[in-house]
């Protein structure tokens, strides 16, 4: 057996953070194992994740408003019932959301008249009114940084006979078709450029359940960039045909009487019901009128 050499060298320690570390020396505090995703995730900010001034619960719902998709219902109530946390801390941290700028919450009327609250969500606040800042401090601009101009939609069939009945009908068809699909939200102005494309679907006979089956059906699954620019493609390439061609019924027939024999000449005529003929009661002498 070998002696053990007391001079021997002790191999030297390594210095690279992390080796060397027992179980019982790593370092406290949170560890990650993390994987890359590639899909169905979304990008949040530390500015939101880590914000030192919102509460737990605010920063929660900002992250899931962050995470759905454009249409979804995000009020008071429909996050009550999508959570356990009630209404009243529902409501308190949409309002600290508010105060600092992840949500905008607008309230505008539909083509319907119906009041609605429109919900904007800010991934990072305050990045508009600093562009726009930058905007109006740069000599090299002659024009503050406008988003672009708006892409018409495309045009739409026209009725033979715009009669305001039908284009209201046609409104309301399309106030709807968020009901079936949110992704089919539209703004006052997309309406009224859709409306008579609508109108020109239900004068050729289709009901407002029939159109509204036809603009919902089969949907892309991805999210809708521009949902008035589909219904308007929609509106007319599956126009329907015009209904067949009925001719106006003809009159009915005048009923044909029985004949008669006058009282005053004895001459035959016909009417429903004995009595004098015509001549005898349009002769103003006075044998005509004893006839």
């Amino acid at each position: 057996m070998d002696n053990e050499n007391p001079s021997a060298t002790t191999p030297a320690q390594s210095r690279i953070p992390g080796k060397n570390h027992s179980e019982g020396h790593r370092p406290a505090g949170v560890a990650h194992d993390h994987v890359r995703h590639t899909e169905n995730f979304t990008v949040i900010g530390n500015d939101l994740a880590q914000h030192p001034e919102l509460s737990l619960l605010a920063i929660g719902l900002a992250c899931y408003i962050q995470s759905v998709r454009p249409g979804t219902a995000v009020d008071i109530k429909s996050l009550a019932a999508r959570f356990p946390e009630g209404p009243t801390r529902i409501a308190a941290a949409l309002r600290e959301l508010e105060t600092h700028g992840y949500l905008r919450r607008t309230r505008e009327r539909t083509p319907t008249g119906r009041i609605v609250t429109r919900t904007v969500s800010c991934n990072r606040p305050g990045h508009r009114a600093a562009r726009e800042t930058a905007s109006r401090g740069s000599a090299r601009r002659t024009a503050p940084d406008e988003p672009a101009p708006r892409k018409r939609l495309p045009a739409v069939p026209q009725p033979s006979y715009g009669a305001p009945a039908l284009l209201r009908t046609a409104v309301d068809v399309l106030a709807g078709l968020r009901r079936h699909d949110p992704r089919l939200f539209l703004s006052a102005a997309d309406a009224e450029h859709l409306a008579p494309g609508v109108a020109a679907w239900l004068e050729r006979d289709l009901t407002p359940t029939a159109v509204r089956h036809a603009l919902t059906a089969n949907l892309p699954n991805e999210p809708l960039i521009r949902p008035a620019a589909l219904l308007a493609h929609r509106l007319a390439a599956q126009l329907p045909p015009p209904p067949p061609f009925r001719p106006p019924a003809a009159p009915a027939p005048e009923p044909r009487h029985p004949l008669q024999t006058c009282d005053g000449c004895d001459r035959a005529f016909r009417a429903p019901e004995p009595g004098r003929c015509r001549d005898c009661r349009s002769d103003p002498s006075p044998a005509g009128r004893l006839a």
